[in-house]
This record gives C-alpha cells, sequence and structure tokens, in this order.
C-alpha cells in the first residue's frame, strides 16, 4: 500500500519545515495546487498543522515509549511517529490501523525501512492508550508550570513569560486559543460587490460567515478560496481580520503622501491603496527582493495599480527628499500573535531574540520618524504580544522625540467605529494607553499591537 496524497503532502510539508526553517503555510500552499483534491488538500493540512502545533506533547507521549527521545531519531522517523499519534490521538475519524500502516510506509519511502519495525510497535503501543487523558502519564512531582506548558504544547519560558504578565487564566486562554485551528479570514477587494461576491463562493462550495470584526472582511472554510474564481480575479485576499484593521487607524484621505515601509506581502498595501484613491502618492517598500516580486504578482492579481514599488534596507536612513502625511511601519517581530497560523514559531522563536527585535524595531521606528512631517500620522505595528516589541519600543522612541505625541484611544476609536461590524465594540480594542490591541483568545484573530503616532 502506497501513502495516500494527504500524507505524502504533510510529510514533505513536516520535512521542509524542520530541514530548511520553511513555514507550513508557504510550502502548503506551493502544495496544494488545483489537482490536489479537497478532501486530500484538507487533510494534509490538518496533519500538518496538528503535529506542528502539539508537537511537544506528541514528543512527550511517544518518548514514553523510546529508548531515545524522538527529537534524537533521524528526521523521517519522527515525523512519521508525530504524524500517526497525532492521527490517533486527535483524529478520531481515522482507523488506527490506517495511520498506523501509512507511518511505517512513511518511514520506507524515506528509505528508513530498517526503522519501520520500531515506527509500527512504537505507534501500537500508543494507539491503546489514545483516548485516555494526557494528563494521566505526567509524572506526579511535575512543575505546574511544565504541566502546563506540555499538556498545551508550548515552550515553558513562554508560558512563564505568559502567566508572570496575565496571569495563569488569561495564560490558558491564550494557550488553547494557539492550539486552535485559526478562522480563514478574508478581505473584499471590491466591497461594493459584496453580495455577489459571497453568493459566488457560496456556489463554489465554500461556507461564509461575517467577519468577527470588520464590515468587509468575511470567514471561509470547507475549501481553500484561494481555489476560486472570486480570488483569481481579485476579487478576495487572503487576511487576518486584525491585519485588515491596522490600516484603518492611520486615517488616510485622498491626495496624502503614504510611505509603507515593510510592505511585503501586501494586504496592508492595499487597503491604504484603496483609503487613498486615485490622488496622492504611495510608496511600498520592502528590503528583500522576492518579497517584492511576490508582492507585485499580488497587486497584478488584484488590479492594484499606481503604487510605487521599491527595494529599501529601512534599518538604514530613508532615502526620501519628501516628508510623508502617513506613515505604516509594520514591523518585523517575533509573531507570537499568530502561533495558531504559524506554529512552528513557538519552537524555534528564543527568549534572547526578543531583546534583538527590539533593538531592529526601535532603530526602524526612530528612522520612520525623521521622514513624518509636521501634523502627519505614523502606524507603528506588529503581530506580536510582547511588550519588548511593542510599548516598551514606542516609550522608548517617544522619549528620544518629544515633539512625537501618541494619539489618545478616543479619538481612534471614534474613526474606527464606521468600520467595525458592531461599532459598539470599539473601545475593548483600546486599552488606556491608546494602543490598538486584539487577542486571539478574546477576538479570534491573531494577536495585533498598534501605536498610532503623531508629530505636532
Amino acid at each position: 500500500m502506497s501513502i495516500s496524497p494527504a500524507r505524502q503532502i504533510a510529510y514533505e510539508v513536516l520535512r521542509r519545515v524542520e530541514a530548511e526553517g520553511a513555514y507550513a503555510s508557504d510550502v502548503l500552499h506551493e502544495a496544494l495546487g488545483p489537482r490536489v483534491k479537497p478532501v486530500d488538500a484538507a487533510l494534509a493540512t490538518e496533519i500538518a498543522f496538528g503535529v506542528l502545533r502539539w508537537r511537544r506533547l506528541l514528543d512527550f507521549l511517544l518518548d514514553r515509549h523510546l529508548k531515545r527521545p524522538v527529537e534524537r531519531l533521524d528526521l523521517p522517523v519522527s515525523l512519521a511517529l508525530r504524524m500517526g499519534l497525532y492521527q490517533l490521538r486527535f483524529l478520531a475519524r481515522i482507523p488506527a490501523r490506517a495511520a498506523v500502516h501509512e507511518s511505517v510506509e512513511v518511514v520506507k519511502a524515506a528509505r528508513k525501512t530498517s526503522a519501520a519495525p520500531l515506527v509500527n510497535a512504537v505507534l501500537h503501543k500508543t494507539a491503546t492508550e489514545s483516548r485516555a487523558p494526557a494528563e494521566q502519564f505526567l509524572p506526579p512531582n511535575l512543575r505546574r508550570i511544565e504541566r502546563l506548558a506540555t499538556l498545551h504544547s508550548h515552550p515553558t519560558w513562554m508560558v512563564e513569560r505568559w502567566i508572570a504578565r496575565l496571569g495563569e487564566p488569561r495564560a490558558r486562554e491564550l494557550l488553547d486559543a494557539n492550539n486552535q485551528r485559526p478562522h480563514l479570514s478574508c478581505a473584499l477587494n471590491a466591497p461594493e460587490c459584496r453580495e455577489a461576491v459571497l453568493a459566488g463562493l457560496e456556489r463554489a462550495g465554500l461556507h461564509v460567515e461575517t467577519g468577527r470584526l470588520l464590515k468587509n472582511a468575511f470567514a471561509a472554510s470547507g475549501r481553500s478560496p484561494t481555489r476560486t474564481e472570486a480570488f483569481r480575479r481579485g476579487l478576495i485576499s487572503v487576511q487576518d481580520e486584525a491585519s485588515q484593521a491596522v490600516p484603518l487607524l492611520l486615517g488616510v484621505k485622498s491626495g496624502d503622501r503614504v510611505l509603507d515601509l515593510c510592505a511585503a506581502p501586501g494586504g496592508k498595501t492595499a487597503l491604504l491603496a484603496r483609503a487613498l484613491g486615485n490622488k496622492g502618492t504611495l510608496i511600498a517598500a520592502d528590503r528583500h527582493a522576492h518579497r517584492l516580486k511576490a508582492m507585485r504578482e499580488q497587486f497584478e492579481r488584484i488590479g492594484l495599480k499606481g503604487v510605487h514599488v521599491i527595494e529599501l534596507n529601512a534599518e538604514d536612513r530613508l532615502p526620501f527628499c519628501t516628508k510623508f502625511d502617513r506613515i505604516l511601519l509594520d514591523a518585523p517581530c517575533s509573531g507570537t500573535g499568530t502561533l495558531a497560523r504559524h506554529p512552528e514559531i513557538r519552537w524555534r522563536l528564543r527568549p534572547a531574540q526578543l531583546r534583538e527585535l527590539h533593538k531592529l524595531q526601535l532603530g526602524l521606528l526612530k528612522n520612520a520618524l525623521l521622514d513624518l512631517g509636521p501634523g502627519a500620522r505614523l502606524v507603528y505595528s506588529t503581530c506580536s504580544i510582547e511588550p519588548e516589541e511593542n510599548e516598551q519600543v514606542v516609550a522608548e522612541a517617544l522619549r528620544e522625540d518629544p515633539s512625537v505625541q501618541r494619539l489618545p484611544a478616543k479619538l481612534l476609536v471614534e474613526q474606527l467605529r464606521p468600520s467595525l461590524l458592531d461599532g459598539s465594540r470599539a473601545e475593548e480594542l483600546f486599552l488606556d494607553d491608546g494602543c490598538f490591541r486584539t487577542s486571539p483568545a478574546v477576538h479570534h484573530t491573531d494577536g495585533f499591537f498598534a501605536a498610532v503616532l503623531e508629530r505636532a
């Protein structure tokens, strides 16, 4: 029996994530072409992301039956074991014999035939306990933090810092949210055609729901929206709702000079262009040529014209001879607000990187502020929930430039309210410090932070 297409795709995604440092979402997007059946695409996605989310718990349960930790086994063997156990423990509709047999076939296809008996034996053992609560297998003397981190499959250091900052109840909610399948949110590139576009998606077999936050957003399930005619024609784009909300905070007006500093992949740029209309200037910059290429392709798909796309390193003094009315700095960050969507991040990130990112982000913000004109506005945003990358960056930049102030929450609430599905919820997106925040646990979006700054 050969490996099913779904498991072959899932294995290759996981292999590239581990061996090449790739992102699962990118590899899946490449692999799930039009020839892949929707049912295979769905199962491949479920297994690949499920293994990445639950890797720590899976490894703990597997290590109980191994002489060597699963992390020290050859990569094809460890991946086959994780894939098999994920199906046994989390996918009740998959027969145990199929999960075990195909995992054995995975190691054979990877030319690790000698490991086939090991995979078979270990998965048969774990199959007998797959319906028992994982907690009963934890050592009774295990520290509380370690228990939470193992059962919720997160690094210990991450759980420790979230409990210290948020308290255990809120930290648990965040851990739970990070292990849920995220909503696949989309943006309407032609809001005036909303009803026709959504009706067409439903005819194509998608289940469409209204957005959680924004009027021009919706959630899609049942199949990938990227395989629809609406996507190919540029009528919709896949973009988290919190990400869609951030550009609205700039308050772009027709005729403005607008700079999108770290623009790729371009979703926020498109929203800025819509607000700008046919008058004004919009520059979209990024330092990576391959990301700029992908952004140009995205703009071509959605029919976006008039955006000046340039390659530059925003760590250096910006090369412009004019000041801007509006600047968006969606800074490179740890991505801890996107762990449901990008679960591999939790295993790659190290505490020391937060300090390194803080230094990078502060340099980018200070450079961007130099090109902000009088009375002009800048939005600093990240998809991180860590203070080092958010509040601390903004506070440090403001200390060094007293002519720049953070706009009050009251003004931003009124500005954002018309775009929200339920305008009465606008206040909950801002705290007393005036910063915009979304939470995976509360808003069912990615975790975003944004501060709106204005020069006097």
